[in-house]
């Protein structure tokens, strides 16, 4: 761990330092992370254009519905795999660059081999983030809230676990649950204000990148019969930029905030494991440290020779 405790986000924090820390190291790090992040964008809404919305909001029966959805189970795990395979690039950057100045190419390099660990354990995550929700829907809302906040923290810690401690999956699951674990509360709470302030965010940059299809959107909210315009709404060539540049600019967040919870969790470990003494009376002044040691028989500055 020697390695990071120069890494800027790398301390014991509060709520206050970790937003503060998330912002200074976006700035510092602003180019590399917008440039990763629009490709990010444009490749995945170029797929997501694989699956024909449009086609599927003319459809009223829901098996019909269902079976159509199957046609598009390919398009939809190449879209997830390719959300992966980015951030698992831009999480190793954000870990990586400030340590050994890995470049974005060497970064996706890099980043490769731990791509196919991440989306084992992403598999098992989802297997059990969806029995804690179905248990949390039992909970009303309330508890499905809660499981969700529990998983994505789970899922925060996972890559910069995998990244700094090896791509063991046992010791990444291990890992995990210990450190999201420790300081429970304070890790759900952390990842409650992030969500609220990311959502805020995306909403407002949303807004944004609508006003230039204002009246198309109006006429879809008033008018429910004209759901095909939204629809070419989200094929247009110009919204389909206009969303890529503003997912660029909040795409990074979340991996940085993954860092700063776990550098903070890390900060707060270490501490703890300070090494005492191997003798408890090292440390202390013993009497026969006062006196100065007498000389040997043979030492040639003995009074007893001359």
């Amino acid at each position: 761990m020697d390695q990071f405790s120069n890494h800027p986000l790398y301390r014991k924090h509060n709520i206050d330092s970790a937003m503060s820390s998330i912002w200074e190291f976006y700035k510092s790090k602003f180019l590399s992370l917008f440039i990763i992040s629009l490709a990010m964008s444009l490749v995945i809404q170029y797929a997501s254009t694989m699956v024909n919305m449009k086609e599927l909001q003319t459809i009223t029966d829901p098996m019909l519905l269902l079976d159509k959805m199957k046609g598009y189970l390919v398009p939809i795990l190449i879209i997830s795999l390719i959300n992966l395979l980015f951030t698992t690039i831009l999480q190793y950057y954000i870990i990586y660059n400030p340590i050994n100045s890995d470049n974005i190419f060497s970064s996706l390099i890099k980043s490769l081999k731990y791509f196919i660990p991440f989306l084992i354990t992403m598999i098992l995550l989802a297997f059990f983030g969806s029995i804690a929700i179905v248990l949390g829907i039992f909970a009303l809302v309330i508890g499905a809230f809660f499981a969700i906040l529990y998983v994505m923290t789970l899922y925060l810690f996972i890559l910069p676990i995998m990244m700094a401690e090896g791509a063991n999956i046992g010791n990444t699951i291990r890992r995990t649950i210990k450190l999201a674990h420790r300081n429970f509360w304070t890790n759900i709470g952390w990842v409650t204000i992030f969500l609220i302030i990311l959502i805020v965010i995306s909403v407002i940059f949303s807004a944004i990148v609508l006003l230039p299809f204002t009246g198309s959107f109006l006429k879809t909210i008033l008018n429910s019969e004209n759901g095909s315009s939204l629809t070419e709404i989200a094929s247009n060539p110009m919204f389909i930029i206009l969303s890529a540049l503003v997912n660029a600019l909040t795409l990074p967040l979340m991996p940085i905030f993954a860092c700063v919870l776990y550098f903070n969790a890390r900060a707060g470990e270490d501490q703890n494991q300070i090494v005492k003494p191997v003798n408890q009376w090292d440390d202390r002044v013993r009497v026969e440290d006062l006196y100065a040691k007498p000389y040997s028989d043979d030492h040639p500055d003995n009074p007893d020779n001359k």
